[in-house]
């Protein structure tokens, strides 16, 4: 199943409703280096027809892609893959808590191992970095969601 766009089935009542409304939907790409490889979904229009610009400073100054076609979204249904502890360290000026270098290189790497699609979290009680990927088998398309769901 070739498609352009991966979503959650968290995310997929929202994604439907924007492709429903005739808005289509955009996938922008983060410009901030402490979250190089985030990424965005948001309607492509207003209800108007007007496009809808970028919605945060670290988005890109124009989408990646638009999609107007439910049959061009992926519901992933996914799975913990990957559990581990991570450091934590104070940013520059003391205010956030992050990840130590070292824990965000291993966080990349095993995002990385599981392919298109894996994603990372985190479990905050634990201090876990976990990874996430789609279920082999268990994806379908946007438009085969919306019906099992209306």
């Amino acid at each position: 199943m070739a498609t352009k766009l991966e979503c959650t089935q968290e995310n997929a009542p929202l994604l439907a409703k924007w492709i429903k409304d005739g808005r289509g939907l955009a996938k922008w790409r983060s410009v901030d280096l402490s979250c190089p490889g985030m990424t965005w979904t948001t309607p492509a229009r207003f209800l108007d027809g007007k496009p809808m610009p970028k919605q945060n400073w670290r988005m890109e100054n124009e989408p990646e892609l638009i999609v107007e076609s439910a049959d061009d979204v992926t519901v992933n249904v996914d799975k913990e893959v990957k559990r581990f502890h991570v450091g934590l360290r104070r940013s520059g000026n003391g205010l956030m808590v992050k990840c130590t270098d070292a824990s965000s290189a291993r966080i990349e790497r095993e995002v990385a191992k599981y392919g298109d699609g894996a994603y990372h979290v985190f479990d905050y009680e634990l201090q876990d970095a976990v990874i996430m990927a789609p279920e082999p088998g268990k994806s379908i398309t946007l438009t085969e969601w919306m019906k099992r769901n209306e």
